[in-house]
């Protein structure tokens, strides 16, 4: 099992798969550019090629999560072609630094026409696809309701996946926390969200998983992420979770607090503790 968390890019790309070797783990997740702008990145080739190659040497795995403002659904043209060219920047650092792809929240749409939303994301997505070659892919994420209803079912992932030009370059990134506060799952092993999700083809289209606790009931709708083990999700669930023969190939990365040293080391040897028993 690949188990990472979320680290920083600061001193370089190649420079994030050493620090993950550090941490013992198996993969790691990263912001390719500026978390909080959509301005498209002059990136150092050569860094992203030393990550590369590094990754496949080391056997970890990589995913870049595209920076906040990111909105495929908007109402605001100007925010969604941003997007879009956002988007085909990150792709191309996630490509060149090896990664599996660009995680990408759902979309949010707060106009009075909901179904506009959801043909907002899809011509996003057949935009950036039909002018993405690459081998990394979009992967769309599951939302907690914080903001917004869509984009935290099933349905809906397979839908705007079924809808698009080029689905075979979208897949899907699973976040427990979400799919926790959205009231799509209660925290309980065995959950029948995960034949729903197999039914509808989206489990085995998911390539990378957040792996987070939750710090407020199932169906809050509040995206408040926990360490594992000290949120209300529980051991039980969350060590079915990491056992799912599905996502055995995934990369399961933290996006929590880190511990008292700073790092992640002990949420990921909890994490090799809960996969060794399960």
């Amino acid at each position: 099992m690949r188990y990472g968390s979320h680290l920083s890019i600061r001193k370089g790309y190649a420079a994030a798969v050493k620090e993950a070797q550090r941490l013992g783990a198996g993969s790691f997740q990263y912001f390719p550019k500026n978390p909080r702008s959509l301005a498209p990145k002059t990136f150092d080739r050569t860094d992203a090629g030393r990550c590369a190659s590094l990754s496949r040497s080391l056997r970890i795995v990589s995913v870049a999560h595209s920076p906040y403002p990111c909105n495929l659904a908007s109402e605001d043209d100007g925010v969604r072609k941003r997007t879009v060219l956002s988007l085909l920047n990150d792709l191309d650092i996630a490509e060149a630094c090896g990664s599996v792809g660009v995680v990408v929240h759902f979309g949010i749409y707060k106009g009075p026409d909901i179904l506009q939303g959801y043909r907002n994301i899809i011509a996003a997505l057949d935009e950036i696809t039909s002018n993405w070659n690459g081998s990394a892919k979009l992967l769309i994420e599951n939302q907690a309701g914080d903001h917004a209803n869509m984009g935290t079912t099933f349905e809906e992932l397979a839908q705007v996946r079924n809808l698009s030009r080029n689905p075979e370059r979208i897949g899907f990134c699973l976040d427990s926390c979400h799919l926790f506060a959205s009231g799509v799952w209660k925290g309980d092993p065995d959950a029948k969200w995960a034949e729903t999700a197999e039914k509808l083809g989206v489990l085995r289209e998911i390539a990378a998983v957040h792996f987070n606790d939750s710090l407020f009931p199932s169906g809050s709708k509040r995206d408040r992420h926990a360490q594992i083990g000290s949120g209300l999700i529980g051991e039980a669930g969350l060590r079915w979770l990491l056992t799912l023969p599905a996502l055995r190939e995934a990369p399961f990365v933290l996006e929590t607090a880190p511990d008292g040293d700073g790092t992640h080391k002990a949420q990921l040897k909890t994490m090799q503790e809960w996969g060794n028993r399960a």
